[in-house]
């Protein structure tokens, strides 16, 4: 069974747990091209906490095109954030945007990887 913490250090912990239970049935070589594709489609929290807070200076709904809610990031460039307390909301939660996103990137990641085993 592959390692995580050794294949993907920088995880979040809840991200780290998800990536674990969807890799513990692949092979090492499955498990290092899941890796190598997952890293390059992840986005980092700090990421998401930078957009959120350029967004709430600036243009509203980075995060939200950042982590392809494009209705709802043109929803909050639109409204200025939902008048700023969507933007608030999103600073406050800005890592469970980001476990949603990558729990999807994973998702595909793993199922990319399968199907060419």
């Amino acid at each position: 069974m592959p390692n995580v913490m050794q294949l993907l250090p920088m995880l979040e912990p809840d991200e780290m747990v998800y990536v674990q239970g969807l890799i513990k049935d692949m092979s090492d070589t499955q498990a290092q091209q899941f890796a190598a594709v997952y890293m390059s489609r992840r986005k980092d929290t700090t990421m998401v906490l930078v957009a959120t807070v350029i967004g709430f200076f600036g243009v509203a709904g980075i995060q939200r095109f950042l982590t392809n809610q494009t209705g709802m990031g043109l929803l909050y460039l639109f409204t200025l954030g939902f008048c700023f307390i969507g933007t608030i909301i999103d600073l406050v939660n800005f890592r469970s945007i980001a476990l949603e996103y990558n729990v999807g990137v994973a998702q595909q990641s793993a199922a990319l990887v399968r199907s060419v085993a």
